[in-house]
């Protein structure tokens, strides 16, 4: 739990060696925010700075108004710009032996430069830690290149989705990527199978989205005219199997669970999907040996957000999806 000192040491912090960086964490610290923090998330930004402090204890002091920027309070989601006075106050590190260290992990590299990275993120591995999860791809990312001094999530996919996901390595380029994301600019196009004889070549799903909490603080979200956000899918019809289709599906807008949400409510839910789905279909298919939502992230087609060169970057469908594919077409 954060805890407030008697007589906190309230001065400018310059840059710490290794050495100095527990002691500065039971002090006051005021971080003036330049060009390599300019656009970030507070909380993104006190959670690079405050490294081994939990995540609870950092949202508390935002909550309580312990953390503040020119001397005003502020949300979670304020985001900073050039010039701006952080107040960090002071905050106890996590037991170091409550959780384990982050593992080190490469993923498939589609794509480098030394702006951003894009791989392609296996079914079952989330992008990042939190609501349960430890960590995800981009904990063990950063734990695996720990001489990258920028590594951020440019967007996201859910647990269950595989294929391509964009990382950030420059601060410039996570801003310019972001604005490309609220924008609907680029092309984030998806692979499906769904339960059921799909008939339309080409469909357009405009239904709004509305996120929930279930009973026991599962997230979800479902189709609400009234409270619900505008989202824009468009699906294509690829090949059609018995009992099941295999189905493009592009994203004109990015809302959580969209395409899982979007075709579930025109009864074609999508082949494996624990939320949406139906339990019978999923022990069926697991009795084949698939097990794993059938959503793959296939294809990405944006502009560079720094050098405005056109990217066109794919990924195939993973072994298990192929060979899944195979047993249906042998009926």
């Amino acid at each position: 739990m954060a805890k407030q000192l008697s007589s906190p040491l309230q001065k400018k912090i310059s840059p710490q060696s290794s050495s100095d960086k527990v002691n500065a964490l039971l002090q006051v610290r005021f971080v003036k925010i330049d060009e390599g923090a300019d656009g970030q998330r507070i909380d993104n930004f006190l959670l690079r700075q405050c490294k081994g402090v939990p995540k609870s204890h950092l949202y508390k002091a935002i909550r309580s108004g312990q953390v503040r920027v020119n001397k005003g309070r502020i949300s979670s989601e304020y985001r900073l710009n050039v010039g701006d006075e952080v107040r960090i106050p002071p905050l106890r590190m996590a037991d170091p032996d409550s959780k384990p260290p982050v593992p080190k992990a490469e993923f498939p590299i589609i794509y480098e430069d030394d702006a951003i990275l894009v791989i392609n993120k296996p079914a079952g591995v989330a992008v990042h830690g939190g609501s349960g999860v430890s960590f995800g791809v981009i904990e063990q990312l950063r734990s695996a290149r720990p001489e990258s001094k920028f590594l951020e999530l440019s967007h996201r996919l859910d647990k269950e989705t595989s294929g391509l996901l964009i990382i950030a390595k420059k601060r410039s380029a996570l801003v310019v990527l972001h604005d490309m994301m609220r924008q609907s600019e680029g092309h984030k196009s998806y692979l499906a199978l769904v339960v059921g004889e799909w008939t339309a070549k080409r469909q357009e799903i405009k239904l709004p989205l509305y996120k929930y909490l279930t009973p026991d603080g599962e997230r979800r979200v479902r189709v609400d005219k009234e409270h619900g956000k505008y989202a824009h899918t468009i699906v294509t019809k690829l090949q059609g199997y018995l009992g099941y289709t295999l189905l493009g599906a592009q994203l004109k807008t990015g809302r959580t669970h969209q395409i899982r949400v979007h075709l579930a409510s025109q009864g074609f839910p999508i082949v494996g999907d624990e939320k949406y789905g139906k339990d019978e279909v999923r022990e069926e298919v697991s009795k084949k040996g698939f097990k794993r939502m059938f959503l793959h992230a296939h294809r990405l087609q944006f502009t560079h957000p720094l050098t405005g060169e056109k990217l066109l970057l794919e990924a195939p469908l993973p072994v298990e999806c192929l060979r899944f594919l195979d047993q249906l077409k042998k009926g």
